[in-house]
């Protein structure tokens, strides 16, 4: 593997120099997509010009997406009768664009109130119909998942649609089982879990995932639809926030994002030469077992997440002392191990180990861990 060096005011860094981020988003990608994209920066594929300054009108470009499109349908086992959608705006016009387009009998959708996202995805949907929460838990700051007993008396029947958040990336916790909505069309956000694991997308009649966790650069945000849930933007609908008319347009009515989804898929190539999704689940869990087990194991760190509905991907830990945390993260930073501080809002740690970080990484933090605690009881 062949290092990557650039030039910053005239220091060269090149891969040795680089740490384990692990940071919530927009985390670490692939060395070896990193790799790629340096190689073909200033011209793509002998075009005599980057992808950034391509036309998304042009050949070039039609290739890079329907090939993107074709790489995600590959590892997700997308059915042929749902669209994938490549747009703009991240998880938060999610929030507003769903309500748009699929309130469109009763005007009622259930959410399940998961963590923050949920909070602000149910939020922005009540301005434009009627939310029911189904259920939530907040009452214990969030810490694990409501399961079917929780809310199955207080779904709407005739719902347009349910809402999940799968992962939540603030609090560490990820949906086990995918509830079943019967009738009324599951939609979630998979924002920090997509392609980590397996999923049958046959069970939602639509998903999203902002792309800076486990896809590529922050940019572009991916939108897979049922096509019956498509057509039914109310008439005075702004032309941007109707998913039919990007669906018609193959995602090119506007210009897209055309760097991150060339990133994508880079990304989307990665995980097939990883052996695909079901591979890199494995690897996932084991590196979630590693760290999970080195805080179960601890004398001085503690997971506040019920462990059964404990993260894949962001493992949240605290020492029980504010200040311990800010020393075990200012620490860390010493080793070449970044971002590890919990959101704001919760503080201790997190460490979001999304597919593109190694088990290596994971074995690096855990010896820190060690070390930390051994010098502090």
């Amino acid at each position: 593997m062949s290092a990557i060096h650039l030039q910053l005011g005239g220091y060269s860094m090149g891969t040795e120099n680089r740490v384990y981020n692990f940071s919530a988003g927009p985390s670490m990608l692939p060395l070896t997509v990193l790799e790629q994209a340096a190689e073909e920066m200033v011209s793509y594929c002998g075009s005599g010009m980057s992808v950034m300054e391509m036309s998304h009108r042009s050949k070039e470009f039609a290739k890079i997406i329907e090939s993107a499109e074709q790489d995600l349908r590959d590892l997700m086992f997308i059915p042929d009768c749902y669209k994938v959608l490549f747009l703009q705006g991240g998880g938060y016009l999610q929030f507003s664009m769903i309500p748009i387009n699929l309130f469109r009998n009763t005007r009622i959708a259930d959410y399940v109130i998961t963590g923050s996202w949920a909070k602000n995805a149910a939020k922005e949907a009540a301005k434009l119909g009627q939310v029911n929460i189904a259920a939530t838990s907040e009452s214990k700051n969030f810490t694990f998942i409501p399961e079917a007993d929780m809310y199955k008396e207080n779904c709407t029947k005739d719902a347009d649609y349910f809402y999940i958040t799968y992962n939540n990336t603030i609090y560490g916790t990820r949906y086990i089982e995918i509830p079943d909505t019967k009738d009324v069309p599951l939609v979630a956000d998979l924002s920090s879990m997509i392609l980590s694991e397996e999923l049958d997308i046959s069970k939602f009649g639509l998903v999203f995932a902002g792309a800076q966790k486990n896809i590529g650069p922050a940019g572009v945000t991916i939108v897979i639809i049922r096509e019956d849930l498509l057509g039914f933007a109310p008439a005075g609908t702004p032309s941007m926030l109707d998913y039919k008319v990007h669906a018609d347009a193959k995602s090119l009515f506007n210009t897209p994002p055309c760097y991150s989804i060339y990133m994508a898929g880079l990304t989307f190539k990665w995980i097939k030469q990883q052996g695909g999704v079901a591979a890199i689940q494995k690897k996932n869990e084991q590196k979630a077992a590693l760290l999970y087990k080195t805080i179960d194991e601890s004398a001085l760190y503690s997971c506040p997440v019920a462990a059964k509905d404990r993260s894949l991907m962001n493992a949240v830990f605290v020492t029980g002392d504010e200040a311990l945390d800010k020393e075990f993260i200012a620490g860390a930073k010493v080793h070449g191990l970044v971002n590890l501080g919990g959101h704001r809002s919760v503080g201790g740690m997190r460490a979001s180990i999304y597919n593109a970080m190694p088990y290596e990484g994971v074995e690096a933090l855990v010896a820190y861990m060690k070390e930390f605690e051994n010098s502090h009881l």
